[in-house]
């Protein structure tokens, strides 16, 4: 994808190589994150594009602290990268959000290494690239990637990153307008299928999202861009994910679709470009 030159983000800050953020504190949020975890990749956990939807009120968030590392070169390129497509998020909802008559508020990205502390409790590397809704931030291991594709098969490429990046910032498309917590009320109650089957709508629509954001930054397209993306969303689909950790596959315990929805709802959004047709919940629901 093309990137170099242009304009980076302001809302990202760098944790990266930072000490004395690795000790994880099984408290509060923490252990909400745990459990989430867990019930996800039984029988253990393993990264995925993940949304930590259980919030923690009152959680607090505590910095990072201690000497930091110097970053490899390699890392100062990718996380420029990252800077730049965060960029580019912002630059595209936020003319997205202003045609449909709508505000678009910034989220933030957090880069860190092996574990950091969030609004929604202490998270680790294993959870994967995910948002937090309680202080609207998406937190990002980049090493992730080399693992996606090491163990899930993923073609790799730095468009992976930007979809992954676009999905996270779909969940907070999501909880601006509200769609995220009218999700979590109408789990209330439901019993677990029936509630991961709302997960996975949540899942499919931040895949719609991403769609919408490429198709909208064509002119940073080259050629393979979008086989990189299709090719990661296949890697971490539930059934490609339980096939790989546990050697079959549970339906019911879907929570972020399966590779062939992921692949459907991301190119539904890159053909249409329009932010109101990836209604997932009426499509798969009804």
């Amino acid at each position: 994808m093309k990137w170099k030159g242009n304009r980076q983000s302001d809302n990202v800050e760098d944790r990266r190589g930072m000490s004395g953020g690795g000790k994880i504190a099984l408290g509060g949020g923490g252990i909400a994150i745990v459990f989430f975890l867990l019930k996800m990749f039984m029988p253990e956990s393993a990264p995925l594009l993940d949304t930590i939807q259980n919030q923690v009120q009152g959680s607090p968030q505590t910095e990072q602290t201690g000497e930091q590392r110097k970053l490899t070169a390699e890392e100062i390129e990718t996380g420029n990268f990252a800077k730049t497509i965060f960029a580019y998020t912002e630059d595209t909802f936020g003319q997205l959000f202003d045609g449909n008559g709508m505000q678009y508020k910034q989220p933030k990205m957090v880069l860190f290494s092996d574990a950091v502390e969030t609004a929604c409790g202490s998270a680790t590397a294993a959870s994967g690239p995910f948002y937090c809704p309680a202080d609207q931030k998406v937190y990002m291991d980049l090493r992730f990637f080399e693992e996606l594709k090491t163990r899930f098969g993923a073609q790799g490429g730095d468009f992976a990153i930007a979809y992954v990046i676009a999905h996270e910032v779909g969940h907070h498309i999501q909880t601006l307008t509200g769609t995220s917590q009218k999700v979590r009320q109408l789990q209330q109650g439901k019993s677990d299928v029936e509630a991961n089957k709302l997960s996975v709508c949540l899942e499919l629509q931040a895949d719609f999202y991403a769609g919408v954001w490429a198709k909208h930054n064509s002119q940073y397209l080259e050629v393979g861009d979008i086989e990189e993306a299709l090719s990661a969303a296949h890697a971490v689909g539930d059934d490609a994910i339980q096939s790989k950790m546990q050697g079959h596959v549970q339906p019911d315990t879907f929570t972020h679709g399966t590779s062939e929805q992921r692949i459907y709802w991301f190119k539904k959004g890159y053909q249409t470009g329009d932010l109101n047709q990836g209604d997932t919940f009426e499509a798969l629901l009804n």
